[in-house]
């Protein structure tokens, strides 16, 4: 894309979203129940990516607060953003948007997120996609959480019912939460990903224990069940046709290992995490097998907060994973003559640095590897492998102590998404390329 095109897009973008900021009624929930500003829970003053206060938090079950009354837990957020790539998209980039050039209202969400009770608070979060233009419940987290001693030594202990493997997780190296934390709904993206890798979320639902002993070693086991077609149907994540079907239990696993140095500036945080499914490919049981799919997953998270005393300092995180997955594809073999075993590996890592907790740069390298399976993947390139890079500066105007907008706060970014390969394919990936302009605003009622 030629520099006067990418400046042109650049501001017409903004131009159109700075105009949908309105005025909000309150704080978000989590912060008016705390008395604290977006910054110190987030880095660069705005979610999803935690400080040490904000994984804190989470950790003990949304349940701290002030001390004050306060009202319901409700808050909301609204998406909106411009999109172009590369080259355009025949027959447009989705169901009622062009074939380039597209704004959108990407998302509107409710959220029951706070307190509701000693030691028991939610995250449960309910959207209209305004890509697909239907509603239903997205992601949902509902925790109790308790500390204590065991044999002297400090213990956090809590249970969660949720709806999404790792979206109970405290660090920002796996799926849900990971980096990019929002991102284009009208761009090309990748078809080969790991099951763990978001594939599952908001199909499932389980519940799980986890522990952290001595505010260092970190332990969270769960088990999932897929929801049926009905189940879906009723709480908005209808499921297309063609739709994989999880068949039994998924039982998934965390451990990590996390430290503190230098007066708590430096956290280093080494992890593994993994899941085991079978489902019938397609949703398709008359191969009368399944397929099985076990990820096993490494992460590994950095961050440097520059001054402890201050929530608006300076921060800079690291996020990186490994997810391995192995396939055993006894059904899509018997159906569709595809290989019956595979692998996928994927790799992301990505570094920011918040200046002032308003501006934060970010770059990410990402790429997914596999073996040649073309049935499977449905693709005319031997390989599922894609690759490339994605960066992305991020304002944040408000969030801080001294914000003469307390009622609310806004986060508008500029994303660029480069690939090297694309659905096993280096040529042409360039065409995939998008420049993603977004603006995320969050309030209370």
């Amino acid at each position: 894309m030629r520099v006067s095109q990418s400046l042109t897009a650049v501001c017409a973008a903004i131009a159109l979203l700075c105009g949908t900021v309105g005025d909000a009624g309150a704080v978000p929930s989590f912060a008016d129940q705390t008395g604290q500003p977006c910054a110190a829970c987030h880095v660069g003053a705005f979610g999803p990516q935690l400080k040490p206060f904000g994984r804190d938090f989470k950790l003990y079950g949304y349940a701290s607060t002030d001390g004050k009354p306060h009202g319901p837990p409700i808050a909301a957020t609204i998406q909106t953003s411009f999109t172009h790539t590369n080259a355009a998209q025949p027959g447009g980039a989705a169901r009622w948007f062009a074939a380039n050039d597209n704004p959108a209202l990407d998302q509107g969400s409710i959220y029951l997120a706070g307190r509701w009770a000693p030691n028991l608070g939610s995250f449960i979060q309910i959207t209209y996609d305004g890509v697909s233009r239907t509603a239903g419940l997205d992601n949902a987290d509902i925790r109790y959480a308790k500390d204590g001693t065991l044999w002297d030594h400090d213990l956090v202990w809590g249970v969660t019912v949720n709806n999404a493997p790792t979206v109970e997780d405290l660090w920002n190296s796996t799926p849900i939460w990971g980096f990019p934390y929002n991102s284009s709904k009208l761009a090309p993206t990748p078809l080969a990903a790991t099951l763990i890798d978001g594939a599952l979320a908001h199909n499932v639902a389980g519940a799980g224990a986890y522990t952290l002993l001595d505010d260092m070693f970190y332990l969270h086991v769960a088990l999932y069940g897929g929801l049926s077609r009905d189940t879906r149907n009723d709480i908005g994540q209808v499921p297309l046709a063609g739709s994989n079907t999880p068949v039994g239990p998924i039982p998934y696993w965390r451990l990590a290992l996390q430290r503190s140095f230098d007066g708590d500036r430096q956290n280093v945080q080494i992890g593994t995490y993994g899941l085991h499914v079978s489902l019938y490919p397609g949703g398709d049981g008359s191969a009368g097998r399944t397929d099985s799919f076990t990820d096993i997953a490494f992460d590994a998270n950095y961050q440097l907060i520059f001054d402890t005393k201050r929530v608006e300092s300076d921060v800079i995180s690291a996020h990186a994973t490994w997810i391995h997955e192995d396939q055993r594809l006894s059904a899509s073999n018997v159906l569709i003559g595809a290989n019956r075993n595979g692998n996928l590996d994927t790799v992301r890592a990505d570094v920011s640095y918040s200046i002032g907790a308003t501006w934060t740069p970010s770059v990410q390298y990402f790429q997914t590897s596999g073996v040649a399976n073309p049935q499977y993947f449905g693709l005319p390139a031997p390989v599922p492998n894609s690759a490339g890079f994605i960066g992305e500066i991020a304002f944040v105007p408000w969030g801080k102590p001294d914000s003469t907008w307390k009622s609310g706060n806004i986060r508008l970014a500029v994303q660029y998404v480069a690939y090297t390969q694309f659905n096993g394919s280096s040529n042409h990936a360039s065409d995939n390329n998008a420049l993603f302009v977004s603006l995320w605003t969050a309030f209370r009622f």
